[in-house]
């Protein structure tokens, strides 16, 4: 029992039995059962994280800031890397629940409303990143899409671009749905007309972005567009590259702007205009709310706006 108060930090125990206990517990590197303890505490001091790609440098920054988070607080990040696939995204909620995690956290997930409020609701805290479900039992964190596009486009035709393309995300992707509908939104206010064969989904990385990108370029009578919206600063790297192997130049020819800001995008030639994402941030803050989730408030739903940084790409 002493041992156990002194491991816990409960009950009364004198400073000189818990100096000796603790001296104990070093000399014989003695390491407490998690289990047995998760068991009877009823918690596992474990945070469930889903992320659709640990490849895409967006979300590794928001996994460092919820496991900061965590793990100032004693917990530990479990993470689950879905691939960019339903299938593996449904089995992870599934097995974190399984493990008895004290909440989930959810980054851009691509699952189907109604699946994703079935599969949180076996958890006991849920926080959704970049989605916001209604009528599931999660906290939403957030970003202002519509808003980034607006800038995005409110940029390019500033600077005298108006044949302006759109490398639109994935089509599971919610933020590349609101992408979109700020893009042809913000188009249609300043009274600039939209070339339906310029708007394109595509996967959330250079290849795609650089295959787009190419057929762009390629089309009959030469580049029909004088700037890029894309998706992520991931696919606005490869259409970045599909321009310069067309032999088109960036800023002069096609303006470029990505979003995300992540750290190679004001590292690379020509550094990429994007819209920058408090990526850190929204870890910290999803773990915040994991954490008054579990004290019984529900936090109210959080957006981020995001931040125009413009560079070399569209000046």
């Amino acid at each position: 029992m002493t041992v156990s108060r002194v491991v816990n930090g409960t009950g009364r125990v004198s400073e000189a039995t818990r100096q000796r206990v603790r001296k104990a517990i070093d000399d014989l590197g003695y390491q407490p059962n998690q289990l047995a303890r998760s068991l009877t505490q009823g918690r596992t001091r474990t945070i469930g994280i889903v992320v659709p790609d640990i490849t895409n440098p967006f979300f590794p920054e928001i996994v460092r800031g919820a496991e900061d988070a965590a793990w100032a607080a004693g917990y530990t990040v479990a993470l689950a890397n879905a691939v960019e696939d339903q299938a593996r995204e449904r089995a992870a909620l599934r097995n974190l629940a399984g493990h008895r995690v004290d909440g989930v956290i959810v980054c851009s997930p691509r699952l189907p409303d109604h699946e994703l409020t079935d599969l949180l609701a076996a958890h006991p805290a849920a926080v959704l990143v970049n989605r916001k479900v209604h009528g599931a039992p999660a906290v939403s964190l957030m970003v202002d899409d519509l808003l980034g596009a607006h800038l995005a486009v409110g940029h390019l035709l500033g600077r005298g671009r108006t044949r302006l393309a759109l490398l639109g995300g994935p089509d599971r992707s919610a933020s590349a749905k609101y992408r979109r509908e700020g893009f042809l939104a913000a188009m249609r206010e300043a009274g600039v007309g939209v070339n339906e064969a310029l708007l394109t989904h595509c996967e959330p990385n250079e290849e795609a972005g650089y295959e787009a990108a190419t057929r762009w370029a390629q089309a009959k009578g030469g580049a029909p567009f004088d700037g890029i919206v894309a998706y992520n600063d991931l696919a606005a790297l490869g259409a970045v590259r599909a321009l310069n192997a067309a032999g088109l130049r960036v800023p002069e020819d096609v303006a470029v702007v990505g979003c995300d800001d992540i750290r190679m995008a004001s590292a690379v030639a020509p550094s990429l205009t994007t819209l920058r994402i408090e990526k850190y941030g929204l870890g910290r803050l999803a773990v915040e709310m994991i954490f008054a989730l579990q004290r019984g408030r529900k936090p109210a739903d959080k957006t981020f706006a995001p931040e125009l940084i413009v560079r070399e790409s569209a000046p």
